[in-house]
């Protein structure tokens, strides 16, 4: 019964616009997270029934048209917006925020998985080393290697370390009781080839490099300085906010709900005809 197929569609608009709504949910939801990378869904067509094939004119006939009828709606894809968000000021010589392109790189000591991260927010932890909230590993250079960045590991003799400072370029500088200072380490950052195939991790991680891309043939692998080949500049105390837009989140958040709706009604005005349908065949 051809009322099946208005069903169908139906029920495909619930599921579809539901999708659209869960993700627009967890953009306004986040919209105070570090970092955040707003995502946007997009909607196409299913597949159609073809009651008629086109046919290309003859010598005796005219082109055929097409008919054809749609059998709902479905969601095609889910795309992750990059684009900065503000710099906010923090005054934690520790909250590390990229102005320009490139993502940190995080390192989990137990497993070994790298993760990347526009989320600067970080500390030092017992060890001296410079982590993630999570306690994952901030990547670097030092002594010329990839290495896990960490403060005050090489002293001088009878001095303490008073103050460590992040310059544009990533260098971590350390300041001694003695008067003195050294560069111990240099943040590097990475930039990928295809963004969209990063993948959410949780806590603001992204895992997926490889399939991403990563510029320079591997994670860290080629010239990473910050500031550098297309890399954005490091700015110490400040955070990258979500670049979530709420008005316009709003503004999607009211579409996708009236098609939701729109969807919803589509399914009773079916079911009312078909109610009538048996309801004649009864009497």
């Amino acid at each position: 019964m051809a009322l099946i197929g208005t069903l169908t569609s139906g029920v495909s608009a619930l599921r579809t616009f539901g999708k659209g709504l869960e993700v627009i949910g967890n953009n306004i939801a986040n919209i105070n997270t570090t970092g955040y990378k707003s995502s946007q869904a997009s909607f196409s067509d299913s597949f159609s029934n073809t009651l008629r094939n086109s046919s290309p004119s003859s010598g005796t006939a005219s082109s055929q048209s097409a008919l054809q009828i749609g059998t709902g709606v479905q969601l095609s894809g889910i795309t992750t917006n990059f684009t900065q968000g503000a710099l906010n000021s923090t005054g934690n010589v520790t909250d590390l925020g990229i102005s320009g392109k490139g993502f940190f790189i995080v390192r989990d000591a137990t497993s070994g998985t790298q993760y990347a991260t526009r989320d600067g927010q970080f500390r030092v932890d017992d060890n001296g080393y410079l982590v993630t909230g999570g306690g994952q590993r901030v990547q670097g250079l030092v002594g010329g290697t990839v290495d896990d960045l960490q403060i005050g590991a090489a002293l001088p003799v009878g001095a303490q370390l008073q103050a460590i400072s992040f310059d544009s370029q990533g260098n971590l500088v350390e300041s001694y009781s003695d008067g003195t200072s050294a560069v111990t380490g240099q943040l590097q950052l990475q930039n990928f080839s295809d963004l969209s195939a990063l993948m959410r991790e949780g806590n603001n991680l992204f895992t997926g490099l490889s399939a991403a891309g990563p510029v320079g043939g591997g994670i860290l692998a080629g010239a990473n300085d910050p500031g550098s080949d297309g890399l954005g500049t490091i700015q110490a105390g400040v955070l990258e906010s979500s670049n979530v837009d709420l008005t316009d989140q709003f503004s999607q958040l009211i579409t996708t709900q009236r098609s939701f709706q729109a969807g919803s009604r589509l399914i009773t005005v079916s079911d009312t005809v078909l109610e009538d349908i048996v309801n004649l065949k009864r009497s």
